[in-house]
């Protein structure tokens, strides 16, 4: 489960020589994963994928017998996937999930404002979102980031009943599913922008959903201990060895992760049509989940505060008197952490509400129902965004199955 992506990034930094440079992400971003792909790449020249699909929406849950008929390929690949790395500590994950339980609202905010609108932010990663027929509903992809971060921290997370080891096996074949066709397209330029969903970018995802959310906790004023933000980067890059990430040239920890970070971002930050396009389906679909239009525009301003200006103006987030009122959210909630502080009830009454408030906001978007990641069996035709209709149709999650322990 370490991962068999290649050597980039083995070598330890000895004096002053950093870990990470050009040539190291020069060298990840021609790595894909070899396992996933391989099994994607047997499944379609066999035409398995549509059953492969249709059994695995019945595949939910970690210690429950595969389904018959499953291809042999993929039957191996569940099987050797479908335990936690030998490596994982697991005091460190009960710390991170107590942080994720402390600070559920704020980490799905870090989540939806400004990890998720930076990605955008990388137009490389924008144009390959793009891609994909479900990017057309991006209440999708954040009901699925949702559903995956909540599996991710429940207690049973690496144990028989869990939910969270059937999603990251699914998703990591669908990340290598999206990277066998756009290697056969004709339409990515792998000579410019690599291998699609390279290594570079798998661990920079990694990085994205644990740096920039605990750097936009900081930003709102959230108090947190070094040891809590470094358990919480710790599950992530347990996510990433189950998501195919290389963890010989994954950071190791916090220091190490902003080393990457920083490197990454510099150089793969800029504005592309695609970005603006998917920020403002984001925005809308937000929007849509706070009631009434009279706070429509603390959305975009929430998210200008905690991306930045420079960020915001590559996705064109308008700027508005708004922007101020959301510089103020760090103050009101000092004052509720204070509140927190200084009574056991109080900190249980203000967890109860993160805690409600997180699931209101999962319930938003998955309507209730259970998310299914699937092997897509084509992309769309061209990489822009479907007709303005199609774009303000909100996404209508599937009716939840009656098999299995749904």
């Amino acid at each position: 489960m370490s991962g068999t992506a290649g050597t980039a990034g083995t070598a330890k930094p000895t004096g002053a020589t950093p870990r990470y440079t050009e040539a190291t992400l020069d060298q990840l971003r021609t790595q894909g994963d070899p396992l996933a792909d391989e099994v994607v790449a047997t499944m379609f020249e066999q035409g398995e994928v549509s059953d492969f699909n249709t059994l695995m929406r019945f595949f939910t849950t970690a210690g429950h017998k595969l389904p018959d008929g499953l291809p042999k390929s993929a039957a191996s690949y569940l099987e050797a996937t479908g335990m936690p790395p030998a490596w994982i500590d697991w005091d460190i994950m009960e710390r991170a999930r107590l942080f994720f339980m402390d600070n559920a609202a704020h980490i799905n905010t870090g989540l939806s404002f400004a990890a998720m609108p930076a990605t955008y932010a990388i137009p490389r990663v924008a144009k390959l979102l793009a891609s994909t027929h479900s990017m057309d509903y991006p209440s999708r992809r954040m009901a699925n980031t949702g559903q995956f971060v909540t599996y991710l921290m429940q207690t049973n997370a690496f144990e028989e009943g869990s939910k969270f080891i059937p999603a990251a096996q699914k998703v990591r074949l669908l990340h290598a599913a999206v990277r066998h066709h756009l290697t056969r397209s004709g339409r990515w330029d792998s000579e410019r922008d690599g291998m699609p969903l390279c290594q570079e970018d798998m661990i920079g995802g990694q990085i994205c959903f644990s740096i920039l959310v605990l750097d936009a906790m900081h930003r709102l004023g959230i108090h947190m201990s070094q040891e809590g933000a470094e358990a919480y980067y710790y599950a992530w890059r347990v996510v990433g060895s189950m998501l195919g990430c290389d963890m010989a040239a994954a950071p190791d920890n916090l220091t190490e992760a902003r080393a990457y970070a920083d490197l990454y971002l510099l150089r793969n930050l800029g504005p592309s049509e695609e970005g603006v396009r998917l920020n403002n389906q984001l925005v809308r679909m937000y929007e849509d989940v706070v009631p009434g239009t009279l706070f429509d525009p603390i959305v975009p301003a929430t998210v200008r505060f905690l991306v930045g200006d420079t960020i915001a103006d590559w996705l064109q987030i308008p700027r508005s008197p708004w922007d101020t009122a959301a510089k103020a959210v760090p103050v009101i909630l000092g004052m509720l952490e204070a509140v927190e502080d200084s009574s056991p009830l109080g900190e249980w009454a203000l967890d109860k509400a993160g805690s409600l408030v997180s699931g209101f906001e999962l319930a938003s978007l998955t309507r209730g129902r259970v998310m299914q990641y699937a092997i897509p069996e084509e992309l769309k035709p061209d990489y822009g965004l479907r007709s303005q209709q199609a774009r303000n149709q909100r996404w209508v999650p599937p009716a939840p199955t009656s098999v299995g322990a749904e």
